[in-house]
């Protein structure tokens, strides 16, 4: 297992480096450009407008700021194991994109948004937040059909944040894949390195 977690953070940070290169040398990459201009001509429309501008607020500073509040107040198993995560990954993400200083798409925008845009910071932080509440679920639930069905609609909440990011135009296709390559690697060392200290301060 510890194997597979060190090819899985391995395998995220390769494919992260490449894309990081890749926007660095060009900028926009023509992957960019298709995937937004197919979501645009094929899938765009009025209801679904509506709708992904909710569901992008899933992801952002303030929703995710009130369930850490609601998690720190409630949660006092776990209040710390979920504040540092938090605060470590916008500390990751704020520092890259600093240091990249991407643009964002000048496309239509259905949301305004400042900064800058890799790698996208709501991608990260919904992995980061939704993603350790998915291990959480699959650690201390013990229904199963609950446990799965909890986890598949997390699972399925990070990826829609991700599209919505794209579909409102504040966000590059290679924006989202960064920051949910680099988060994944972020939170799986999170845990170990958490887990480690926990397990050393029991002894």
């Amino acid at each position: 297992m510890k194997k597979f977690r060190i090819f899985i953070v391995c395998l995220c940070l390769v494919l992260f480096s490449v894309i990081l290169f890749n926007v660095c040398k060009d900028g926009v990459l023509d992957i960019d450009n298709n995937v937004y201009n197919f979501i645009s001509q094929n899938i765009m429309n009025d209801t679904l407008s509506s709708i992904f501008k909710v569901v992008t607020h899933l992801g952002g500073v303030a929703f995710i700021v009130l369930l850490g509040v609601l998690c720190f107040m409630f949660c006092k198993k776990n209040r710390w194991f979920i504040t540092f995560d938090l605060v470590g990954c916008t500390i990751v993400n704020q520092t890259i994109k600093h240091i990249v200083r991407r643009p964002r798409p000048n496309v239509l925008r259905l949301v305004e948004e400042s900064g800058y845009s890799f790698p996208s910071g709501h991608s990260m932080i919904s992995v980061a937040f939704y993603g350790l509440v998915i291990y959480l679920i699959y650690k201390n639930v013990n229904n199963k059909y609950l446990k799965w069905t909890l986890i598949t609609l997390l699972s399925l909440l990070i990826l829609t944040i991700g599209f919505s990011r794209i579909y409102v135009g504040v966000h590059y296709f290679t924006d989202v894949i960064g920051g949910y390559l680099l988060a994944l690697a972020y939170l799986i060392v999170y845990i170990y390195i958490y887990n480690k200290k926990v397990r050393k301060d029991e002894k």
